[in-house]
């Protein structure tokens, strides 16, 4: 098994698997390019056709050339993947048709160099360097080849001698023009070289966008902050073949220190693991570093060290004291460290110890640097994102004791002194049936509160085939607890409605059924469900008394008034849809509440 910084040697691009489909694509634009490319080779010839001049076999050569790339072409259209045994065999053709074709051509502005550069291009564009330089060295050989061949083997053809014309370079066969054919040669490897050169550096960028972009993917909220640091930094410990890895961070408000360790000597089986820390770890970890990423390393006494600011300039490292003191805590002898800012709330560094270096050095501490800049923020929203839902829980457990102290407590209470009460009252004697009969009534209010409670405490999960039934189950639920006649209508028999929208749209019906029952007073009550080409539209009807004001009110009215269900409202808030309410005090409510079919859906936390 490799090491890890074996695996760290490897160049970008090998780190990253090739993907099937792109290959697949790649080979279809070359087979595009390699079909447009004959064919406008062709139209040159036939308007100048000394360029293959009267040799019938040069012809059937370059129409072979052109079948074989419409065959190559329809054969990727049709297979699902290219394999790299095919792409070599595609490749050495290539390699050999321009040094082949080009004994044929006896024009003095012979088209077919361009050949040589498709090829070099075709090279670039599927690998890199190494192989656009073996590539072009292959056709530097088959040129020189081809020439003492023909030096030495004259060929008859047409009853005349062939002429042999290499991008304006004439030869006739029984001469050698060595100094010609060397800068033809010196042109070729060149322009591999260029070429290679060039499709090496996108390469390499594209492989670190697409590791940036591979651990960026390992952020979960639901694995928390301490799962989401583990994933993302095992990556990075991995990638850049480090012993150690030691995250040290201070809050800005509170000044508390934190200082986690993941130590690659356990392997895949190592852990993020939070370390006691105090006052003392902040002079130890984070003060007065050498610029925003630096590395260091120790021989003896002497230490060799590289430091870059926040733009990636290098700058200089005056003052080793604060390494020094963190080697006599930490065992190391190289280590990179790049600090980091949340937000203004946190400040830290990342430790890496003993790394094993692939490329020059000042490159990837910038990678490093910016690497941290782009991941920071995402584990930065993952803490947001707990501490919110933190907050919002103990927000929600705060309402639910509220609720019961106000509702099912005090009611117990005041049931536990009416029986009391009622116990004295048969002691004496006293008729006790009308005060049995309201206590009666009492417990069963409470106990339809608290089953809403624990209806609004239930997670729901519903989605866009369950939703109708749900909504009918509810209304009939409603109904068969309260006594107050409910139903629920739809024309509608399949929903492309996210399961967000449904959840929602559940949770205000069931606060809206809440609401008639606790403040309407009414006899009746109908819930709808209906869609149009753009929308959704549910509307929630009952004949009670009304909210304290008359009229038709929008959201922003209600919002600017201070009227309207406030629970409802945030909830249409939530998945961007509009609430109007139409009240009638005596008479009855209606809310209709609309959500577009299309529009975008904020993400919940």
């Amino acid at each position: 098994m490799p090491s890890n910084a074996d695996r760290y040697r490897r160049s970008w691009r090998l780190r990253i698997p090739p993907d099937p489909g792109e290959t697949r694509r790649i080979e279809q634009w070359l087979a595009t390019a390699r079909v447009i490319l004959a064919i406008s080779a062709l139209v040159a010839i036939r308007m100048d056709p000394t360029e293959l001049g009267h040799s019938w076999a040069a012809y059937g050569l370059f129409a072979f050339y052109l079948a074989n790339g419409i065959l190559i072409l329809m054969l990727l259209r049709r297979r699902q993947q290219s394999t790299a045994a095919f792409r070599l065999l595609v490749h050495a053709g290539d390699i050999v048709w321009p040094a082949l074709i080009s004994i044929f051509s006896e024009g003095p502005r012979t088209p077919f160099f361009l050949f040589f550069v498709f090829v070099l291009a075709a090279a670039a564009y599927r690998w890199g360097l190494w192989e656009t330089l073996g590539t072009a060295t292959a056709e530097v050989v088959l040129l020189w080849v081809e020439s003492f061949f023909l030096l030495h083997v004259p060929l008859a053809m047409g009853g005349a001698l062939p002429w042999r014309v290499l991008t304006g370079l004439r030869v006739n066969v029984g001469e050698f023009e060595p100094k010609r054919l060397f800068m033809l040669s010196v042109y070729l490897i060149v322009m591999g070289l260029l070429l290679g050169y060039l499709a090496e550096q996108q390469k390499h960028l594209r492989a670190e966008k697409a590791l940036v972009t591979g651990i960026l993917s390992r952020v979960r909220v639901e694995a928390g902050l301490t799962g989401t640091i583990q994933q993302i930094f095992k990556e990075v410990l991995s990638m850049y073949g480090g012993s150690r890895l030691v995250v040290a961070s201070q809050e800005a408000h509170s000044h508390r220190v934190f200082v986690g360790e993941l130590d690659a000597s356990k392997g895949a089986s190592s852990e993020f693991r939070w370390l006691e820390s105090g006052p003392r770890d902040a002079k130890t970890y984070l003060d007065n570093f050498p610029g925003d990423v630096c590395h260091a390393s120790v021989d003896g006494d002497h230490w060799s060290t590289l430091a870059l600011d926040h733009d990636g300039r290098q700058v200089p490292v005056a003052n080793l004291v604060p390494i020094s003191h963190l080697r006599e805590v930490q065992n190391f002898g190289s280590l990179i460290t790049v600090s980091f800012l949340f937000g203004g709330e946190w400040r830290g560094r990342v430790f890496l110890f003993n790394p094993a270096w692939r490329g020059e050095r000042q490159e990837e501490l910038r990678f490093l640097l910016n690497l941290v800049r782009q991941v920071g923020p995402a584990i930065y929203n993952v803490y947001l994102l707990h501490r919110l839902r933190r907050r919002a829980g103990a927000a929600e457990r705060a309402r639910f004791a509220r609720e019961l102290h106000d509702g099912a407590v005090q009611s117990l209470i005041a049931v536990e002194m009416q029986v009391d009460v009622l116990r004295r009252q048969a002691d004496a004697g006293k008729p006790i049936g009308g005060e049995l009969g309201r206590i009666q009534g009492l417990l069963r209010e409470e106990v339809l509160k608290l089953r809403e409670l624990m209806q609004q405490m239930k997670a729901i999960d519903v989605d866009a085939e369950r939703l109708l039934g749900v909504l009918n189950d509810t209304v009939e639920r409603f109904q068969r607890e309260t006594g107050i006649s409910a139903r629920f209508v739809t024309d509608l028999e399949d929903l492309d409605m996210p399961q967000r929208v449904c959840r929602e749209l559940l949770r205000i019906v069931q606060e809206g059924l809440v609401n008639v029952r606790k403040h309407s007073g009414a006899r009746h009550a109908l819930v709808r469900l209906g869609a149009s080409q753009s929308r959704w539209t549910l509307t929630l009807e009952d004949d009670g008394k009304g909210f304290s004001f008359a009229g038709r009110y929008n959201q922003d009215q209600m919002e600017e008034a201070g009227k309207g269900p406030l629970i409802i409202k945030e909830r249409v808030r939530l998945i961007a849809g509009q609430l109007t309410v139409e009240s009638n005090p005596g008479q009855g409510t209606r809310l209709e509440i609309t959500v577009p079919r299309s529009g975008e859906v904020p993400h919940e936390f």
